[in-house]
């Protein structure tokens, strides 16, 4: 696999601290030659992100509330002036539920909550992906990844209202790869296994979910950031110019077992 990004723009969404899975894909990226900017969610970690674009000399790090169309069309247009009107590459790593709803019964999730999880979690790509349109045009063409999880598919306890949020991302990866394909812009989703994550912490259960993809995986191995930082670069290369609306699987072969 060519490692060459030189001369790529990218954008990186969801980088909360060195651990995150996004922050293993830039770092892939960056040291590929690619320029990257990144956003951020919130004070609380604005400075760890702002750090971790520093030691990868990126030219932007701005906040964004992707529940607001405002916000998204503002750093898309950071963006542009940044990059010189065009965009390569975007990393969408973001995903919210409330930690209340990621225990218990899916049946008890309320209202307000369901939707936001499906929000932020899904429909925000569909807002970034309309946003980077236009730059990935100028540039001829771009490429798109998206982190989803196999909850998404099968019912895993207290993944809840996340995993619907996942289902949903999952579909709009491949009506979006419908949509985009015309200006040669992929868009594709990794799905990774239990990855010790900030975010990871708040799902009940977490390490059983690690031991049992430890257990029964074809591999019987854990799976790391990096893991899903090779997998997000190969399908972000030009070696991956024919693939779209697809996913791919990182998690030890556990998503091909029946039991």
């Amino acid at each position: 696999m060519s490692s060459s990004y030189e001369g790529k723009r990218g954008l990186v969404l969801g980088v909360a601290n060195k651990r995150s899975i996004a922050w293993a894909i830039a770092k892939r990226l960056a040291d590929g030659g690619a320029q990257l900017a990144f956003t951020y969610q919130g004070e609380r970690i604005a400075k760890n992100v702002q750090e971790l674009a520093d030691s990868v000399s990126s030219p932007l790090v701005t906040e964004c509330d992707v529940r607001s169309d405002t916000d998204v069309a503002r750093v898309f247009e950071e963006v542009g002036a940044t990059f010189g009107g065009g965009l390569d590459l975007l990393v969408h790593a973001v995903a919210f539920a409330a930690a209340e709803d990621l225990e218990g019964r899916f049946t008890d999730t309320p209202r307000d909550r369901f939707w936001m999880a499906l929000d932020v979690s899904a429909y925000s790509l569909v807002a970034c992906a309309r946003a980077a349109e236009p730059l990935m045009e100028a540039s001829g063409g771009g490429s798109i990844v998206t982190m989803t999880y196999l909850g998404g598919e099968r019912a895993v306890p207290h993944y809840n209202v996340m995993g619907v949020a996942k289902a949903t991302l999952d579909a709009s990866v491949r009506y979006l790869a419908w949509d985009l394909g015309q200006k040669n812009i992929r868009v594709n989703a990794i799905s990774a296994g239990p990855v010790r994550t900030l975010s990871a912490r708040s799902i009940a259960g977490f390490t059983t979910m690690e031991a049992i993809v430890e257990e029964r995986s074809p591999l019987h191995r854990h799976i790391e950031a990096d893991d899903v930082g090779g997998a997000a670069a190969y399908l972000l290369s030009d070696d991956a110019k024919n693939i779209t609306g697809t996913t791919l699987y990182v998690d030890s072969g556990y998503h091909a077992m029946g039991m």
